[in-house]
């Protein structure tokens, strides 16, 4: 499984911060798990969070495989139910995204995020849609959407643009890309 460069680009920064807030990184909608593999696989704990059940017991039986004493939670959630606020009350080091848009979740994501962690978001923006799927306007970011909604905190990395594809097909996505660390609060 191929997990996202974003990732080892911020590992360091993803495993210091798991040691000085005492928090696990949460990869929401984890999928298959593969970014969170990789954070578990260099000693970072981890939260994988999905709506399938399924791929929630894939990821925990990779990670029994890898035989890493480290703490992995899992957690099969729908983040999309009506009148739910899933993140209401957890704090997270960082919180990473990867494909994923559903935006009642963006106030959320900000208020789990420890003061001084990091956001690390990225996913299709409307440009998509000439490319392949996902078309439906609901999955696709608008143009300097994502930037916006993080414009308050320290960005670190942001991207929006076309680019080969993340498994080297050849084929073209359009995406954008965000590192952010949240504002400590005596800052």
């Amino acid at each position: 499984m191929q997990y996202s460069p974003l990732i080892s680009k911020y590992l360091k920064q993803l495993t210091s911060l798991s040691t000085d807030k005492q928090a696990t990184v949460l990869d929401l909608a984890c999928g298959s798990g593969r970014n969170g593999l990789y954070l578990i696989e260099n000693g970072v704990p981890v939260t994988f969070a999905d709506v399938n059940s399924v791929a929630i017991d894939q990821v925990q039986q990779h990670v029994a495989m890898i035989n890493n004493k480290q703490r992995a939670n899992f957690w099969s959630i729908d983040f999309e139910q009506d009148g739910v606020s899933p993140l209401t009350g957890k704090y997270f080091a960082a919180i990473m995204v990867f494909r994923y848009l559903h935006r009642p979740l963006f106030e959320q994501i900000k208020q789990a995020i420890l003061p001084g962690g990091i956001i690390i978001y990225e996913t299709f923006t409307e440009q998509q849609a000439q490319f392949g799927r996902p078309k439906n306007p609901d999955f696709l970011l608008k143009e300097g959407e994502l930037a916006d909604i993080f414009s308050a905190w320290e960005i670190l990395h942001s991207f929006e643009g076309i680019t080969g594809s993340a498994n080297n097909s050849g084929s073209k996505q359009a995406i954008a890309q965000i590192v952010a660390r949240k504002p400590n609060l005596n800052e």
